[in-house]
């Protein structure tokens, strides 16, 4: 059994998101940032926490690999060239499309407004729709990121497709728009989805 710690309107949802992929059981608390219920297990207070058999699992994209690894779901095996693939562009979509909403969501509402500069909003819009482009060339005529078979890169792009949307960031390149659309249509993000009813 898993708990996971943290709202669904944070990377939360990507862990959620994995865990109804590959069908593990899973309890859900649904904690704020740096609020006491997630400080007690991560000092920075940043979501999501998963803990396991106590142990806490910080960092969303180390709590899916994590997940991947250990039920061997959602990834090529540790070693393979494939797996080195992989995790080439698990590290493209964190540095060049996730690293850009955060930067972009510090500047409106996270860090002191003294030392917010809202402007940088523009840069970054323009540099994520050519990390959007780039995504896109990756995929080409696949249903996947790495080709036939879905890895944890494809709940990272499509979440941060869906993070993208709710702050007006530019999603304009149709191929990796339709990808975004199937992956939320999968009947394990819709589940995620509806926790918010919860």
């Amino acid at each position: 059994m898993y708990t996971v710690i943290g709202k669904l309107d944070t990377r939360a949802f990507r862990v959620l998101w994995m865990l109804e992929e590959i069908g593990q059981h899973y309890d859900w608390i649904k904690a704020g940032p740096r609020s006491p219920e997630v400080t007690q297990h991560n000092r920075s207070g940043k979501v999501p926490v998963m803990l396991v058999d106590g142990e806490p699992i910080t960092d969303s994209v180390a709590i899916m690999e994590f997940l991947a690894d250990r039920h061997g779901a959602l990834t090529y095996a540790a070693g393979t060239i494939e797996r080195a693939r992989q995790d080439a562009i698990t590290n493209f979509l964190i540095d060049e499309m996730d690293a850009l909403l955060w930067m972009g969501a510090r500047h409106v509402f996270v860090l002191p407004e003294e030392r917010r500069m809202p402007e940088i909003r523009d840069s970054l819009k323009w540099e994520f729709a050519q990390s959007v482009d780039r995504c896109a060339a990756m995929l080409g005529d696949q249903p996947f990121l790495t080709g036939d078979t879905m890895t944890v890169p494809d709940i990272l792009a499509a979440h941060c497709a869906s993070w993208a949307h709710a702050a007006k960031y530019p999603l304009e390149n149709e191929v990796f728009n339709a990808f975004a659309k199937r992956m939320r249509g999968r009947d394990a993000f819709r589940r995620t989805a509806a926790l918010a009813k919860s």
